[in-house]
């Protein structure tokens, strides 16, 4: 028998190629885990938003909340804006960046990519309830007003717009004449432009609330308080109070139950409740707002229907709210100026030939 050398050993078999790409110490269930956790991640990106989901996003960095606002802060630099750059806030994929502007706060938008700058963000709700306002303009234009015996007259305004008191200065003379053979009010839209969130400044609110409370507590006198206040404007309150005889500690008892009834001052300060994010609520009279589409200020609603065919001047308001009697009184006589008073505060008269203009949003169509 051959005798084998006891320090002999058996060749190793060759490393096949399942043994090469698979090795012992390959942990399958571990990569598994890793895939698994990979696709959880993948699928709650997807998730939150899938209509604008890729993996290019996913994986990419982006700017941060501070670069978004130096980009934005040099901006305003370069263009030699006298704006300050205020809070960043995150909205979906974009930067929500609040700039003042002379003390009215505006946001703009920044890709969270860095690449696009953005002045107006809009989603497509807010498509759809611009052009459904469209199509109701539209319609109110072909509709007719109804006629009654005792028309119903509603001025909605806001009372620092200067088109809402160049309307109000047009109709005074035109209501004075009719008298108690229309029912008229004034009312408020729903939404305040003309206040000053920078300094906490609520002069069109308060003025708002104070005009209410006139005519709804003294309403003999109301007409004389607005005639005296549109001369002049702010600063004049107390006096054209006192010179129209109003009972101004019953005015502000009412101005105070009325702005916590209607949470005037907390939506003041709460701008997730402001209109297009720029301007607080006035919600007084939002019940007639919604029932007659008001859009903006001045909207003039004759037997609940919008005036589309008024002018400014006092002859043609007259003239517009006579053709809602069934029977117009002798008053509709009535010799009234054509000549459209001026915009805003004080008296004067409107240029020729100039056109009707409103307060309202972008979103809310210009008269």
């Amino acid at each position: 028998m051959e005798n084998i050398p006891e320090n002999k050993t058996e060749d190793k078999p060759k490393e096949t190629a399942k043994a090469k790409w698979c090795p012992k110490s390959f942990n399958i269930k571990a990569v598994l885990g890793v895939v698994i956790l990979l696709l959880i991640v993948v699928y709650a990106v997807y998730a939150k938003n899938p209509n604008n989901f890729s993996f290019k996003k996913l994986f990419s960095k982006g700017i941060t909340k501070e670069e978004a606002r130096a980009k934005i802060e040099a901006l305003v630099k370069d263009s030699g804006g006298a704006a300050t750059v205020k809070d960043v806030t995150e909205d979906g994929d974009l930067y929500k960046i609040t700039v003042s502007v002379n003390g009215q706060d505006q946001p703009v938008y920044v890709t969270k990519d860095g690449t696009k700058f953005i002045q107006q963000a809009i989603t497509f709700d807010e498509i759809a309830k611009q052009q459904a306002a469209a199509k109701q303009q539209q319609a109110k234009a072909s509709t007719p007003i109804t006629k009654s015996d005792v028309p119903e007259v509603k001025l909605f305004v806001m009372s620092y717009c200067p088109f809402g008191t160049q309307m109000e200065k047009g109709i005074l003379p035109a209501v004075a004449a009719l008298g108690s053979k229309i029912k008229y009010s004034l009312e408020f839209v729903d939404y305040s432009m003309h206040n000053d969130a920078a300094t906490n400044d609520k002069k069109e609110l308060n003025e708002n609330l104070r005009q209410y409370c006139i005519q709804k507590n003294e309403p003999a006198k109301f007409s004389a308080y607005l005639t005296c206040f549109l001369k002049k404007g702010q600063g004049t309150e107390a006096a054209c109070m006192a010179s129209a005889g109003v009972n101004t500690a019953q005015v502000a008892s009412c101005m105070s139950q009325t702005d916590t009834q209607f949470d005037v001052t907390k939506d003041f300060g709460d701008k997730s409740t402001w209109s297009n994010g720029q301007f607080p609520p006035f919600n007084v009279n939002k019940d007639d707002n919604e029932k007659y589409g008001v859009q903006g200020s001045p909207t003039l609603i004759i037997n609940g229907v919008e005036s589309q065919s008024a002018g400014r001047d006092s002859a043609s308001i007259l003239k517009t709210i006579c053709d809602a009697f069934n029977n117009p009184p002798k008053e509709c006589q009535t010799k009234l100026s054509t000549t459209a008073p001026a915009s805003g505060f004080g008296d004067g008269a409107a240029p020729a030939g100039a056109a009707p203009a409103s307060c309202a949003t972008p979103a809310a169509p210009a008269q």
